[in-house]
């Protein structure tokens, strides 16, 4: 078997084996393309290349496809295995990925139909062997429904104009409130009440009440603007106790990953009575005023309008703040890095990890738990 690695990071194979092992060092037997060989498949199954990382291989069934991966690398398009209906791929990934993926065929997304771990109806995530278990997260399927809260409230009007619908989940019964930004991707694309009601059963967390705020415009709501903590402040809490659940405001953490990041740490700068504990994954600190209409958003000043509110002092020993980023996010690290260690000299208790992701909410997944109940503590 003779191995040649092309320009995307995938390889090819010249095979001279028979059929019925072409895919045998991943698990997978019978002839491609048989319906021996189609039962045999499952989720996309990695094996150790000789850099460190992982090869791994991807199996799509009917018409020619492509790999879409959020936020890790380019579309790789999949290999036609004879006359069969076998499309394939051997994927070249680092030590330690968990990425989302779609297969993408006749100008449509597709989830993996052999995978059983999804993120909403279009979407699958895939782990090499090396990374960490996500415990509390359920597989759930393309096909399946997520459970959601029964709880849910109408916002409309008010600071933030529009409407939208907020629904709330006393987990364990209740208690501080965990406001979780872009809410509904936590409620349709992973399961995070599952998630958090796991954790509280286990004892590794406190009873909370989860509230799944959705965004509007999400470029100007978190772009470091004071309309949306005005409106979570004044309007939100009132709204909240009409529908009857627990919740306490006083301790409230507030958990947003990349542009929800970032305005979870504008108000904690800008509105402390309101917010000083936050769970932040992959916050946008490259963000300044002007510089997503930049060429090169990330090219600005390190840390954007953060660090520089940072450096002007201020004394943030009130405030709790775990940060987390995908390790693969090379570019985001430097401003990441930059806010982290000012934060710390600002006075503040700061937690700091790295996931084994991209900028990719399925590598967030086990840091938003992790971190929300570090937040909670006492």
């Amino acid at each position: 078997m003779r191995r040649v690695t092309d320009r995307a990071g995938t390889i090819t194979e010249a095979l001279t084996a028979g059929a019925g092992e072409a895919f045998s060092a991943f698990g997978v037997s019978g002839s491609p393309g048989s319906d021996a060989f189609w039962s045999a498949v499952g989720s996309p199954a990695s094996v150790p290349a000789d850099d460190g990382g992982w090869v791994t291989l991807f199996l799509w069934r009917g018409s020619p496809a492509s790999i879409g991966f959020e936020s890790w690398s380019d579309a790789v398009p999949l290999s036609r295995w004879g006359g069969t209906d076998c499309w394939y791929a051997e994927v070249r990934m680092p030590a330690r990925l968990r990425v989302t993926y779609q297969f993408l065929a006749d100008d449509a997304a597709h989830a993996d139909p052999f995978n059983p771990d999804g993120a909403g109806g279009d979407r699958s995530v895939v782990a090499t062997p090396d990374c960490p278990r996500q415990p509390h997260w359920p597989g759930i399927g393309a096909d399946d429904v997520l459970p959601v809260p029964r709880t849910r409230v109408r916002w409309a009007g008010g600071r933030l104009g529009g409407r939208r619908t907020v629904r709330v989940h006393a987990a364990g019964g209740g208690g501080p409130v965990v406001l979780l930004l872009d809410g509904d991707d936590w409620l349709y694309l992973h399961p995070a009440m599952a998630a958090f009601d796991s954790a509280v059963a286990a004892g590794e967390m406190p009873p909370a009440t989860l509230v799944f705020l959705p965004a509007g415009d999400r470029e100007a709501e978190f772009g470091c603007d004071p309309a949306l903590w005005e409106a979570v402040r004044d309007e939100l809490p009132p709204l909240v106790a009409a529908s009857g659940v627990s919740a306490d405001w006083d301790r409230m953490v507030v958990a947003g990953q990349s542009l929800g990041g970032l305005s979870a740490m504008y108000a904690a700068l800008e509105f402390p009575d309101l917010v000083s504990r936050v769970a932040c994954q992959s916050p946008s600190f490259w963000w300044a005023p002007g510089a997503p209409e930049r060429t090169d958003p990330l090219g600005g000043p390190v840390g954007g309008a953060i660090a520089a509110r940072l450096e002007e002092g201020q004394d943030l020993s009130g405030l709790r703040i775990a940060f987390d980023a995908g390790e693969h996010e090379t570019r985001m690290l430097p401003h990441c890095e930059a806010v982290e260690a000012l934060t710390r000299e600002a006075g503040a208790t700061v937690r700091v990890s790295r996931s084994p992701s991209g900028h990719d909410r399925a590598g967030w997944r086990h840091a938003l738990l992790r971190d929300v109940a570090w937040a909670l503590a006492r």
